[in-house]
């Protein structure tokens, strides 16, 4: 069972009783007043999920999760329509990697006076968003013809966190991984 402790609770309310009280499935304990601090305190107790009955099974609650396409964004609220070559390497020991991407005519390119400035190189999943700020476009007798974005990844920890995004990003798009 979740604790938490010397919460205070700034309702006046709460200063003046000594009751055990409950807020929403939340129950607490008296409340204590110390002679040398203003501060007035109640411990909170997390209670467990609350199980509901339907039909004849036992069903208990959880959250909902929402399923994000993998997506890859150089402008927030604007997915690149275009697939990038990706290339990765890991030092030998296996604590850090670095992955390119390398996008031939990116649609950003296309969008970019309507949408605004690339901000950097978004990889957004389930989990979250991976970011790089290490974004380059390649220009061709002064037009855009590409960019080139790279993800550092300082720890193993980031490095997995990066190929399961990979692995959502390859399924979403049809891509395979090919060992060089």
């Amino acid at each position: 069972m979740a604790t938490l402790q010397s919460i205070a609770l700034a309702s006046p309310a709460s200063h003046n009783s000594l009751q055990p009280r409950s807020f929403s499935g939340l129950t607490s304990s008296a409340a204590y007043r110390s002679v040398l601090s203003p501060f007035h305190g109640r411990s909170l107790h997390l209670t467990r999920p609350q199980l509901a009955l339907r039909g004849r099974t036992l069903q208990k609650f959880s959250p909902i999760s929402m399923m994000v396409k993998p997506t890859i964004q150089f402008v927030q609220g604007t997915d690149e329509q275009t697939v990038p070559d990706v290339r990765l390497t890991k030092s030998k020991d296996g604590t850090n990697g670095v992955a390119i991407f390398l996008f031939e005519q990116p649609s950003v390119f296309d969008a970019s006076g309507n949408v605004g400035d690339i901000t950097g190189f978004f990889m957004i999943d389930e989990e979250g968003v991976l970011q790089s700020t290490n974004v380059n476009a390649k220009f061709i007798n002064g037009k855009p013809s590409g960019i080139e974005a790279k993800y550092i990844m300082r720890t193993p920890r980031e490095w997995d966190r990066f190929m399961r995004f990979m692995e959502r990003y390859a399924n979403a798009k049809g891509l395979s991984f090919i060992k060089s």
